[in-house]
């Protein structure tokens, strides 16, 4: 119990500071969950209901590793695609273009040469393309395929790593192009429901029964000057939106134990335990890739870095992501450790950027309560 209140506090100070309206944090050792803590409200501009463990929020660029590096994990264990297979091979509208001949491998470590972002949103706009939440919206997305596809490469493929959403907005394209179906639909058939992940979906307010989540659990995120509103349960991420909330870079929204249910089958497969994921490609796909000079980047995954995110404490072997909104995954196999924080930074402006302090400092002290015990 002492250790609870001290991560409690923890949280609870940092709602106080600023750092975000309100947070859930969930701790899970050897598959035993450790602790599911909340603090602070949903919203701070007007006050909102406290945070529940029911909370859900968006997840922003966890959607990178728990939908489409997972998807693209499953698509290799069935041989419908390989690491070093060029994009164009998948995604034949890309054959002749600057990012055509690089490979799967080379988007998952952020290694092919694209920028990491461009406001696409206001390029559709400006072209009179319709924005906005539809399901399978194909107008849109070969619209941002072509965009993508004419976008020159800022570097030469292989030289170096820059972040980047453009790539993984290929990698999703890739993932619907390999499955027959959308990026959400196959997330729900594949992963989601198998693993039980619920509510964890790109679609917290559709108009389905089995899928809507009242809009009083959704925590907001910002107060957008190009949507003139505040967001509740529509992504955050600008481009996402325009591609109707559905894409590989950003576009769920979960709860940590949600996210839990995602980040346990990867450490399952990664210990050699039963797993819808195939073990050696579970531990391929988290060890650090070597292939350019001082890069963290695993295939989809961050590694510890110096300075890093996930603090001092969590062991090279570890793998993890962040989220723009204020989220964030990391886990550490040899410990058998996972590590969730959600929280909307982000509200009610992005502006806020607290968060990078937090979140080294809340990864010690978790590490210091639970990684060290016996």
């Amino acid at each position: 119990m002492a250790t609870h209140q001290i991560i409690q506090a923890a949280l609870q100070s940092a709602v106080d500071d600023g750092v975000f309206p309100g947070a859930q944090l969930a701790v899970r050792r050897r598959g035993e969950l450790q602790c599911l803590l909340v603090a602070g409200r949903l919203s701070s501009d007007p006050s909102g209901l406290p945070v529940q463990a029911s909370t859900v929020y968006d997840l922003a660029s966890l959607t990178k590793p728990l939908a489409t590096v997972t998807s693209l994990l499953l698509q290799i264990q069935r041989a419908k695609v390989g690491l070093d297979d060029p994009v164009q091979q998948v995604l034949a509208e890309l054959e002749g273009t600057p990012i055509g001949q690089a490979t799967v491998r080379d988007l998952l470590t952020h290694r092919s040469g694209l920028p990491g972002w461009r406001p696409l949103y206001e390029r559709l706009e400006a072209r009179d393309i319709v924005l906005g939440f539809s399901d399978g919206n194909q107008l849109v997305k070969q619209h941002v395929l072509r965009m993508i596809g004419d976008e020159p490469l800022i570097y030469a493929r292989g030289e170096r790593n820059v972040y980047s959403d453009l790539g993984f907005m290929l990698l999703g394209f890739l993932v619907e192009r390999l499955s027959g179906m959308t990026l959400d639909r196959w997330c729900e058939e594949a992963i989601i429901r198998p693993l039980g992940a619920d509510p964890l979906t790109f679609f917290p307010m559709a108009e389905r029964p089995q899928s809507r989540i009242d809009v009083s659990r959704i925590a907001p995120t910002e107060q957008d000057q190009w949507r003139n509103r505040l967001l509740r349960g529509e992504v955050h991420d600008e481009n996402a939106a325009a591609m109707g909330g559905v894409a590989g870079h950003a576009g769920l929204f979960g709860t940590a134990e949600s996210v839990l249910a995602i980040s346990g089958a990867w450490l399952r497969a990664y210990c050699g335990n039963e797993s819808i994921l195939d073990g050696e490609l579970a531990r391929q796909f988290a060890t650090r890739q070597e292939s350019t000079t001082g890069s963290s980047w695993a295939l989809g995954w961050d590694t510890p870095s110096v300075p890093s995110s996930s603090g001092s404490c969590f062991s090279e072997r570890s793998f993890g992501h962040l989220g723009y909104t204020g989220t964030s995954l990391w886990i550490d196999p040899l410990c058998e450790l996972e590590v969730v924080v959600l929280s909307n930074r982000v509200h009610p402006s992005r502006k806020n950027e607290k968060i990078k302090v937090f979140r080294p400092l809340i990864h010690d002290l978790v590490c210091r309560e639970f990684a060290s015990a016996k």
